[in-house]
């Protein structure tokens, strides 16, 4: 109990970090809210009133402890650019880009692990052909992957039609078809880094003291691999996967633009854009909380299977 209030008061103070600099970063960079929405012809005194209304004749501290205090309470603000909340305008994205997370992460999962094994276990026999192609994997960047498998998969195969995005309230089962390519896209590269990991991670296991003394008491590499080695191996794989998770977030908002999703990327980009200050400050808050909260997961998580650490 003791160690998840130590995270959990971990997570405070750095969420509140995090919103010191997504705030303050987004008032010393040029450009301006106000002459973004009426143009460089406004007259001063239009200019003064429009800041006036949303609030930017304040002090930058005053602007700050009302910002931080109303996102505490649920209230996120209101969008510069489309004058509406920023709860609202945000709503209808989130599921896209957390259901395009959750679909890539557990891509791979269910595929680095099985493939880590296999390349420690029978990769030593082809060991150059599997290093190349995983390191291929690892050296694409995701959007890349997703301009390939939208050429390929989708203007040559025709396995879907690139840029038909089907929205979640329409068909639930056409929006998850639709985000299967760019899960793919986003975890390829994730895929071959943990693989690279888990594999390492074996080897060095295979040649442990413990090892050896299962050897020499009639077990076989392969009972050893899964009786023992793999379950120690996991351990700071779980680790990795944590880590990873902020990637996932990156990467999807990249991938996003690719794929004509309408995700957190897409407002996230439009809002820096049109310096739409409270929609991008909510969107890193937002992944802020996310990566943060699985981390402190994955650590609890770790603390259960290994309580040495």
């Amino acid at each position: 109990m003791k160690f998840v209030c130590k995270k959990l008061g971990t997570m405070i103070v750095t969420l509140l970090l995090v919103s010191c600099i997504a705030f303050f970063t987004f008032q010393i960079i040029p450009g301006d809210a106000v002459t973004t929405i009426l143009g460089t012809n406004a007259t001063p005194e239009r200019e003064a009133q429009l800041r006036t209304e949303l609030g930017l004749d304040k002090p930058v501290g005053i602007r700050y402890i009302n910002w931080i205090t109303s996102f505490i309470k649920g209230d996120l603000g209101t969008s510069y650019q489309y004058d509406m909340p920023v709860s609202a305008l945000l709503s209808d994205k989130i599921p896209v880009t957390v259901t395009l997370g959750l679909m890539s992460f557990a891509i791979i999962v269910l595929v680095s692990i099985p493939l880590g094994v296999l390349g420690a276990r029978f990769g030593k026999k082809r060991i150059g052909l599997f290093e190349i192609c995983n390191q291929i994997a690892m050296a694409i960047p995701s959007f890349v992957l997703g301009i390939l498998i939208v050429l390929i998969f989708g203007l040559i195969l025709n396995f879907f039609v690139p840029g038909r995005y089907v929205n979640y309230r329409e068909s639930f089962f056409g929006f998850l078809k639709y985000l299967i390519a760019p899960a793919i896209a986003i975890a390829i590269p994730k895929i071959a880094m943990v693989v690279k990991f888990l594999k390492n991670e074996i080897d060095n296991q295979m040649d442990s003291d413990y090892v050896r003394t299962a050897r020499s008491k009639g077990n076989t590499d392969t009972a050893i691999l899964f009786k023992h080695v793999l379950k120690n191996s996991l351990m700071p794989v779980i680790t990795t996967l944590g880590m990873i998770v902020a990637e996932i977030l990156a990467g999807s908002l990249v991938v996003e633009q690719v794929f004509n999703l309408p995700g957190l990327g897409r407002a996230l980009i439009s809002g820096i854009g049109a310096r739409d200050y409270p929609v991008v400050q909510a969107i890193i808050m937002y992944m802020a909380v996310i990566i943060i909260g699985i981390n402190i997961l994955v650590d609890i998580t770790y603390k259960i299977i290994d309580p040495r650490s």
